[in-house]
């Protein structure tokens, strides 16, 4: 291939690590909305997502553009092909955290829950997986990808821990009902948010070794 292909790639990967930037401080910022009851925060990742939503655009119309008109081979063909899936995923974080900021909008206007550690914890969880995964993607780290593979059980129970703690205090307050819901709603998107990073965790595996590893990431 040309120099000129190479340094398309190289930007096309830039794109794509920008996004993941948006990404990250959208989940970063959602959850910062939820725990320390935040309105103007939760504003702003709704109104962010917009920017996530164009970035996404433009890196398809870039790996379209490279598929079509320099029919690469090998791993440059991997490498667009996982630019194109790691955007889809990105787009999709972007997506939960907006969903967490709306529960947060929610819950801000009405008298907080008993606190409820797991939460916390998820947020952490999901919040290494996505730096992790794009740690990987940068250093085409094989092993770092497949560690972030493993973090997505920690990620799935800890987010039945903190429906089964919301159930639990559901029976006995029942005006906290719609609360509660919500909250589990907020934990659910973060669990989604972690298996997002589990995908991305993927695509770098096939970037790098040309395997595709989809659904069986974690054996």
């Amino acid at each position: 291939m040309p120099s000129h292909f190479h340094q398309e790639l190289e930007e096309l990967k830039i794109l794509v690590l920008h996004m993941a930037a948006l990404a990250e401080r959208a989940i970063q910022r959602s959850t910062q909305a939820l725990f320390e009851r935040d309105a103007d925060l939760a504003i702003e990742v709704i109104g962010g997502d917009k920017e996530i939503n164009l970035l996404e655009i433009e890196i398809d119309r870039q790996c379209l553009r490279l598929l079509a008109l320099e029919q690469p081979l090998a791993k440059d063909l991997r490498v667009i092909i996982g630019c194109l899936r790691t955007a889809v995923d990105l787009e999709r974080i972007g997506d939960e955290a907006v969903n967490i900021a709306q529960r947060a909008q929610f819950l801000n206007t009405r008298p907080p829950l008993p606190p409820n550690p797991g939460m916390e914890q998820l947020a952490d969880t999901a919040l290494d997986m996505f730096k992790s995964v794009i740690a990987a993607f940068v250093n085409e780290n094989e092993q770092q990808a497949l560690d972030v593979c493993r973090m997505d059980d920690t990620a799935d129970e800890l987010n039945v821990r903190v429906l089964k703690n919301l159930l639990a205090y559901m029976v006995n307050e029942v005006p906290a009902i719609e609360r509660s819901v919500q909250t589990i709603i907020a934990a659910r998107c973060l669990e989604r948010a972690a298996d997002q990073a589990t995908n991305i965790a993927e695509s770098v595996i096939f970037m790098i070794k040309g395997v595709n590893i989809k659904h069986h990431c974690q054996r």
